[in-house]
């Protein structure tokens, strides 16, 4: 019997437990370039950045470029910014990778599922139809479809329109 293997090479950083440590929302070195950050779109306020290690092709974070741990912390105009840029980077989503639904939401604390949890971030979710199967039943396991780069290059282009979110 011929024994296959799914490659994933890109997530033994994760496995092996040999994740950047540090804050990925403001790491001490910003002279990496963005798609090395896998970051789509920043401005003042809010930054959407994709997850290295993702639930589901699309899978993104997005946070307040302050550094801030509790949602109650943040001010009206990164609330605002926060959820405008969550409404356009749905909108991106939809139009790009045609999912059939998404989870977002907020894992506020350690407890709860945070990564990160000393710098509050939102997560994006795209969901297709069958996208949990064997893999992850039997060995949690996910297979993403898509490499990193090749989603990043494909979205990146999309949030580069997005000129200001004081004008949506």
């Amino acid at each position: 019997m011929e024994r296959k293997i799914l490659w994933a090479p890109w997530r033994g950083e994760y496995v092996s437990g040999k994740r950047e440590r540090g804050c990925i929302f403001c790491p001490p070195n910003s002279s990496l370039p963005d798609e090395e950050r896998l970051i789509l779109y920043r401005d003042p306020r809010v930054l959407v950045i994709m997850n290295k290690f993702p639930y589901n092709t699309g899978h993104l974070l997005i946070a307040p470029v302050r550094h801030v741990k509790e949602l109650e912390d943040l001010n009206e105009d990164e609330l605002l910014a926060l959820m405008k840029i969550t409404k356009e980077s749905l909108k991106i989503l939809k139009k790009v990778l045609n999912p059939q639904g998404f989870n977002v939401g907020f894992n506020l604390g350690k407890v709860a599922g945070a990564g990160y949890p000393d710098h509050i971030h939102l997560q994006i979710v795209p969901r297709w139809e069958g996208d949990i199967n064997f893999l992850a039943i039997l060995d949690e396991v996910r297979l993403i479809s898509q490499h990193l780069i090749s989603t990043y290059r494909v979205l990146f282009p999309y949030f580069q329109e997005i000129k200001s979110l004081d004008n949506l």
